[in-house]
């Protein structure tokens, strides 16, 4: 379609809006992508994609659909498609033929959902606004309407999954948040055979709190534990409890659900975001790392209480005091334990090693570097994962008055 032909007036991307909402709302999900791909024709736009992360987050992959241009899945590092994704940003290409490829994040609030990728004959600052809502849009139709379906998830996976992880990926929730003051982000091995590590946050006011875990055992019953466990602890959260009545919230509902042989071992945080005041309980985890100025600083040590389900003492909670920057960088046992060729054990210090050599890298914020570390720790193990191996990362970027511009 000729640009002089194509009206996007504010008027009328309003109405393009309205009407695509409105139409979305009693459509069938599989129908979402193909509506969408029909809506763009009217500014001027073709070969309409939508790609979504995989599980294992190393690809974007296309939904099918009629009206969809379906090409080959993207990686995540190294496409443009893989940019928009990485940095949340807007990505255009200049094509050979004419015409520009752009790839916008669909951003549900802060969860990034995947990307929607549209070519137009030429792109001016209304097809740029225009085009941002509508991916706002659809990142947003997406998300509730993966709530009854399962086709997005098929797209997602790209090899089979076990029982154990299906249960522990419908447990989980977003991978990533971001808010001015703080990012947090995840990443999970290995994606297809999950079932003893997760791991849960939430924003209430100006608390963060964030619970990572690793059950014991292996399959269904670590996948059970998890469960209980992760219900016990949001169960705990809503009531407004300290962090050790979160412990023993938890406690109690996996010794009674599974007596006293079976064990969940527990980091516990709770960080205000206006100060960068942390507290910690560690339920025989690995502790956390200090990340300042890109470079591990130190553990951050804690007194160690029996894990979860062992009946321990009330925990004594450490508290610490971030400066703006600086990451917390959790991790389960499955990082450092894995045996490589019957070599040692992969160790702490070569996991400090990875996430400092990282650091000399360009970052792209925690959403692009916990799955870069994840997938570079994978790499130095020798491809190998034998037990989960988890990454959960918190970025403090200061206090309130260091972002009133920000809300401006």
């Amino acid at each position: 379609m000729a640009e002089e032909s194509v009206d996007r007036s504010e008027g009328f991307g309003e109405r393009l809006l309205g009407l695509l909402l409105d139409r979305a709302r009693l459509m069938p999900p599989q129908l979402i992508a193909p509506l969408v791909a029909e809506e763009v024709v009217r500014i001027g736009g073709r070969d309409v994609s939508i790609l979504l992360q995989d599980y294992a987050q190393e690809l974007l992959v296309p939904l099918p659909g009629r009206k969809l241009h379906v090409g080959e899945p993207q990686p995540v590092v190294g496409s443009p498609a893989g940019r928009a994704f990485l940095r949340a940003d807007v990505v255009e290409v200049p094509q050979a033929q004419g015409g520009v490829r752009m790839y916008l994040p669909l951003l549900d609030g802060s969860d990034e959902v995947g990307v929607m990728a549209v070519t137009l004959d030429a792109v001016g600052d209304d097809d740029r606004r225009l085009l941002r809502r509508l991916a706002g849009l659809v990142a947003d139709m997406l998300v509730t309407k993966n709530a009854y379906t399962d086709q997005f998830f098929l797209a997602r996976r790209r090899e089979p999954m076990s029982v154990s992880a299906e249960i522990q990926w419908s447990l989980l929730p977003p991978l990533s948040m971001s808010v001015p003051q703080v990012e947090v982000a995840g990443a999970l091995e290995p994606a297809y055979r999950l079932a003893g590590d997760s791991f849960d946050y939430a924003l209430n006011d100006n608390i963060l709190h964030v619970a990572v875990i690793d059950a014991m055992g292996h399959g269904l019953n670590a996948a059970a534990m998890a469960t209980i466990a992760i219900g016990a602890y949001r169960h705990a959260r809503r009531v407004f409890v300290s962090l050790a009545e979160k412990y023993a919230y938890m406690d109690d509902a996996i010794s009674r659900q599974f007596g006293p042989d079976h064990f969940v071992t527990a980091q516990l945080m709770h960080l205000n975001i206006a100060t960068g005041e942390l507290e910690l309980v560690n339920a025989g985890h690995p502790a956390p790392l200090l990340i300042r100025d890109g470079q591990v600083v130190r553990q951050m040590e804690s007194a160690t209480t029996l894990p979860v389900g062992f009946g321990g003492e009330q925990p004594r909670t450490r508290q610490h005091l971030l400066q703006p920057g600086d990451r917390v960088l959790c991790y389960t046992d499955g990082i450092i334990e894995e045996h490589i060729a019957g070599e040692e054990p992969f160790g702490e210090e070569r996991l400090i090693q990875c996430v400092n050599r990282l650091a000399e890298e360009t970052s792209g914020g925690v959403r692009a570097d916990v799955p870069r570390l994840s997938h570079t720790l994978k790499t130095e193990r020798g491809g190998t994962t034998s037990d989960d191996a988890t990454l959960f990362m918190i970025e403090w970027h200061g206090g309130v008055a260091d972002h009133l511009a920000v809300l401006d």
